[in-house]
């Protein structure tokens, strides 16, 4: 947008009075809008940052930094091992040659079973979630997989387990799951679990949006766990792996169930800045990915190379930044956690659908997101590049309360575009409740087909509100008040 469109914008009738230029809190507005740039969620610098990075340099960055993040974070998740990268897209990546390795022999990408330099993956289904960022799928297809996407649920917008069961009944030899949890809400990752069980298959948690989240994975007692994949591993995946035990059951933390966890640091996440990290139970995946990630260099006085390897391996500055913000995680959750409460209470139900919170599920709250509903239809299109959207008195579409807040200066973005709308993946399978979505391509043109394609719909009206923790109270109000103001209802917000 331009500065005249947002000025436009912003002197709007029913955007009148939110930023009056008087009142006790003045010195806290500039021009009709935000005194400062609201953002979306940023990076958090803490003394603790500070020292480690100190301590980094007068080591002369020799890799201890990195070595006490891993142990750092390998503690606070309770798994045993975890390897530091540069991001989540480089730990997703070897956490797919491991796997490819384990299941079908091979992971160099230079020789498989199916010849010469395909990758480990060719011509092998791979299924992803369809709500997810390109930086957790784009990795199957580096390694040669055929990524099939898997939509998410009505009740939670991770991968629905019915649909990646429909996945199953089509594909019986698919061997590897890559389960996403967008904006830091776990969705049913127990059931998505005993479905890779049951079907041998292993599954790559990316928790990299839910670091911090934690899911129920058994009621406690004798059988909490259950669906241990045989008695040989029952040792190296027992008590610890559970997490804690309380009267309401045992908890996990996020990331922690699949065969290989991967997390994003990247910017704005919820211990963000930088860098990615891949976590397992395995002492060999550990010391195999850590050996490619650096260069796969053998053990030589001269560069001797007899595997691909990657420049994946975490920097010292990153790892010092990254574990000065690991000391405040739980800090950053609970007031993640206001901020969200704040929009539930405030906008839930009547202007808009806040994105659920189940009972198995402790969310990080990272992005508060939302969708638009309203008794009246809000009208809005858009294609690869362009939006429109109608003015329309009682309703408000997602990209209009998106201009309206960046007009006043508060950052504000579409939730993710389903990896089966991108242009890149839109040949690729697609299943949804009703199946595989290109089997009834005619038959869908009907407009009574109602059995969703739910990542489709959360991203034609769903939006990520502004949920930085150095966000004030008064500024969430005004944020508030500019979408209530943005259905012709800012009356509505007063007698909340």
């Amino acid at each position: 947008m331009t500065e005249v469109s947002k000025k436009w914008i912003r002197e709007q009738a029913r955007f009148k009075g939110i930023f009056d230029s008087d009142g006790p809190d003045v010195k806290n507005r500039k021009d009709g809008k935000f005194e400062r740039a609201v953002p979306l969620s940023s990076i958090q610098k803490y003394g603790e940052c500070r020292e480690y990075m100190e301590q980094a340099y007068e080591s002369g960055f020799d890799g201890s930094q990195t070595k006490k993040f891993e142990e750092e974070l390998a503690a606070y998740m309770g798994m045993d091992y975890a390897v530091a990268m540069t991001s989540g897209e480089a730990a997703l990546h070897l956490a797919l040659k491991l796997a490819a390795e384990k299941l079908y022999g091979t992971s160099t990408g230079i020789y498989t079973p199916n010849g010469p330099g395909f990758g480990s993956l060719a011509g092998k289904k791979v299924f992803c979630s369809d709500f997810t960022s390109a930086d957790m799928v784009n990795p199957v297809v580096f390694e040669g997989g055929d990524p099939v996407f898997i939509d998410c649920a009505e009740q939670h917008w991770c991968m629905d387990p019915e649909v990646l069961r429909l996945a199953f009944e089509k594909y019986p030899d698919a061997r590897i799951v890559v389960l996403s949890e967008p904006y830091g809400f776990p969705g049913n990752v127990l059931e998505i679990w005993k479905i890779c069980f049951e079907h041998g298959a292993l599954l790559i948690e990316c928790a990299g949006d839910a670091f911090g989240a934690e899911y129920r994975i058994g009621a406690g007692g004798a059988d909490s766990e259950n669906g241990l994949r045989s008695e040989d591993e029952s040792e190296s995946r027992s008590g610890e792996r559970c997490g804690a035990e309380n009267n309401a059951g045992i908890w996990a933390k996020a990331g922690t169930l699949g065969d290989y966890c991967v997390l994003d640091f990247g910017k704005g996440k919820i211990l963000g800045g930088c860098g990615g990290a891949l976590l397992t139970r395995d002492y060999y995946a550990a010391d195999k990915a850590a050996y490619w990630a650096d260069g796969a260099k053998a053990s030589t006085l001269w560069l001797q190379h007899e595997e691909l390897g990657y420049p994946y391996a975490m920097s010292d500055p990153a790892a010092a930044l990254l574990r000065g913000g690991l000391v405040h995680i739980d800090e950053v959750i609970a007031r993640k956690e206001e901020i969200y409460q704040k929009y539930f209470d405030k906008l839930d139900g009547s202007l808009a659908y806040i994105i659920p919170v189940t009972e198995e599920t402790k969310p990080n709250f990272w992005i508060t997101a939302m969708t638009c509903e309203s008794n009246i239809q809000f009208l809005e299109t858009r294609n690869d590049r362009n939006y429109h959207y109608q003015d329309i008195h009682g309703t408000a579409a997602p990209m209009e309360i998106c201009d309206a807040l960046r007009a006043f200066g508060a950052e504000c973005v579409p939730v993710y575009k389903p990896m089966s709308m991108q242009p890149m993946y839109r040949n690729h399978e697609h299943f949804t409740l009703d199946g595989p979505w290109r089997m009834y391509e005619n038959f869908r043109k009907d407009t009574f087909w109602l059995r969703c394609d739910m990542a489709k719909h959360y991203y034609e009206s769903g939006i990520c509100l502004p949920s930085d923790i150095g966000m004030t109270q008064e500024e969430q109000e005004r944020v508030i008040e500019i979408i209530s103001a943005c259905y012709s209802r800012a009356d509505f917000y007063e007698g909340r």
